[in-house]
Order: structure tokens, then sequence, then C-alpha cells
């Protein structure tokens, strides 16, 4: 494998990583709305502190799934699609790889 798809692969294995968690999954859901948000807002009707959606919010950024903005002396964030775009595209191409291999499969033994 070349060095650069192990790095393509990582970055898809960050992203997986990333929405591996309900709480990351709700701040998404609040931010693919398309408006950007701050902190505060994010934690508006939440029970959790600014400080854990801050350390969500920074896995999130680690994955380039949302992006910070600086508004005075605030963060916004913003959510950018496109690394979740790129694993639905992986996980399109793998399972197009398993159905050819069954489909393999299916023909060897019905031809036993």
């Amino acid at each position: 494998m070349s060095p650069r798809h192990l790095s393509s692969l990582a970055a898809k294995a960050e992203v997986f990583a990333a929405l591996g968690d309900e709480t990351r999954l709700t701040l998404l859901a609040k931010l693919a709305k398309g408006q950007t948000a701050s902190i505060a807002q994010l934690t508006e009707g939440t029970t959790l502190t600014r400080q854990a959606v801050t350390k969500h919010l920074r896995v999130l950024e680690r994955a380039k799934i949302v992006h910070p903005t600086r508004a005075g002396r605030e963060s916004l964030f913003a959510f950018d699609p496109t690394p979740i775009d790129e694993v639905a595209a992986y996980l399109q191409t793998v399972s197009k790889q398993w159905d050819a291999a069954l489909a393999r499969l299916k023909a060897f033994v019905e031809d036993e």
C-alpha cells in the first residue's frame, strides 16, 4: 500500500471514530442545519457542559467534519459534509467489492 493510501485510510478511520459517538452525532445534527453555532448555542437544551461540547467539537474538527471561525471572542463552528461524503463513497466501493465477491462465490457453488 502506498503512504498516500494509508493516510487516506487513517483519515477515513478518524471520521468513523468521530461519528461513533452519540453526543457528536447530536452536535452534527444541530450544525447540519446550515447555520454556524457557538459552543454556548450548542449546549443549549442539553445537560452537557461547555467543556464537554468543546472536547467533542475538537474530535470533529480533527476529522475535518467541522471548522471553527472566530467572531469576536467566540468560536463559531460550521459543518463540512466533505469527509462524510468521502467515507460514504468508500463504503459504496467496499460494498461493490463484497457484492462481486459474493457473486463469484455463488457462481462457484452453483457450478459444482
